[in-house]
């Protein structure tokens, strides 16, 4: 305990998904006294909270975090259900300090320590590693507040099956792989339609015996080594992905159409309580699941970090501004694959090797001092 009866660790980890517990593991390994804090009742939850049918685009055999490869060695994708079970037993068998249930409401300075606020306590350390991800508030546009009440409306965030769902038709509104996949969900007990642009497909079905173990390894291999921030195609990779959003990976186009998912033009406004596209066409369902993607916000970090633009300034998840504190799982943090589960562990570890480079040149300048 310090002073004031709050708590203090060497480095306090936000977040307990595959990002926060690979930098759990390296804390761990290098002896450093430190916690691992997560807003969900359970490791794992922000996996077990998706939809019932949600599959991973990564292989069995290519899920490892630093220390143990996930210990189903099939070919086959694992259920979400499946992930979260490898990240909770990941914990324990490292026995990895995470403690559930912790929303942390604020990260701030004080003095020479980070402070960070829960909802009825405080925990300082010296270092922080934000491993939450940016992306914590669906996004919704303003004018779901016009939709008619009788309307049943959820974010992507909060829909799990069909269960959940009024009689009548659904409107799906956002046509990535969100999108793709709960369409194809609810279109076999509810008239469907799927609102937005055609952002592109991967040509091949990730599902194949030569993609799982010949392709999927040469898009590992250019989401880690070529598309980088320190590569022109990475660069250029990253402002595309930016503004234009993720193509479609499993669900191809012509699947969607099949199964009897109607493609229509983007959701605009509402007219007379009835969602309305593009097109002017207005359309009379019972439920709309806006797959509409998450707000980008680090508003609860009461810290100098951003730029003019409002983007959080940092160097592979080092913030030079903060001295002590860090990222992981970041969109493009340093290559197209640093958010999702290939990327993420070459990420953590750096983060950890910086994060002991800046504690060794710590004692070296109080031994100077010293002496």
């Amino acid at each position: 305990m310090d002073g004031e009866g709050s708590e203090r660790f060497d480095a306090v980890i936000v977040g307990a998904g595959q990002a926060g517990l690979a930098a759990g593991y390296h804390l761990k390994q290098a002896g450093r006294s430190f916690v691992i804090l997560d807003a969900n009742d359970r490791i794992g939850g922000s996996w077990r909270t998706r939809y019932d049918s949600l599959r991973l685009f990564t292989p069995s055999w290519a899920i490892k975090l630093p220390g143990w490869r996930y210990p189903r060695r099939s070919a086959r994708c694992p259920t979400r259900e499946q992930m979260a079970d490898y990240l909770e037993a990941y914990a324990r068998r490292f026995d990895l300090p995470v403690r559930t249930g912790v929303h942390v409401e604020r990260i701030s300075r004080d003095g020479d320590h980070y402070v960070l606020s829960l909802h009825d306590d405080r925990i300082e350390a010296e270092h922080v590693i934000v491993a939450s991800g940016a992306d914590r508030d669906p996004r919704v546009p303003a004018f779901s507040r016009e939709l008619d009440p009788g309307i049943v409306q959820m974010h992507s965030s909060d829909y799990r099956n069909t269960s959940q769902l009024g009689d009548g038709g659904v409107l799906v509104v956002g046509a990535g792989n969100s999108g793709a996949d709960i369409s194809l969900d609810v279109v076999g007990s509810h008239p469907t339609w799927l609102s937005g642009p055609d952002r592109g497909h991967i040509p091949v079905s990730i599902d194949t015996w030569v993609s799982r173990h010949i392709a999927f390894r040469i898009v590992r291999f250019v989401g880690l080594h070529v598309q980088t921030t320190r590569t022109a195609r990475g660069r250029k990779a990253k402002a595309k992905q930016a503004s234009r959003g993720d193509m479609l990976v499993r669900v191809k186009p012509k699947q969607i159409v099949a199964a009897g998912v109607e493609r229509v033009p983007k959701t605009m406004g509402v007219r007379d309580g009835k969602p309305m596209l593009e097109d002017g066409r207005v359309l009379d369902v019972a439920n709309v699941i806006w797959c509409t993607g998450f707000r980008h916000d680090l508003s609860w970090i009461d810290l100098p970090i951003f730029g003019e633009d409002g983007e959080l300034v940092h160097e592979r998840g080092v913030v030079a501004s903060e001295p002590g504190l860090y990222f992981v799982g970041l969109f493009f943090q340093y290559s197209s694959a640093s958010d999702v589960i290939p990327g993420v562990p070459r990420d953590a570890r750096y983060v950890v090797e910086r994060l002991l480079e800046r504690e060794r040149r710590g004692a070296l300048r109080e031994t100077r001092v010293a002496a």
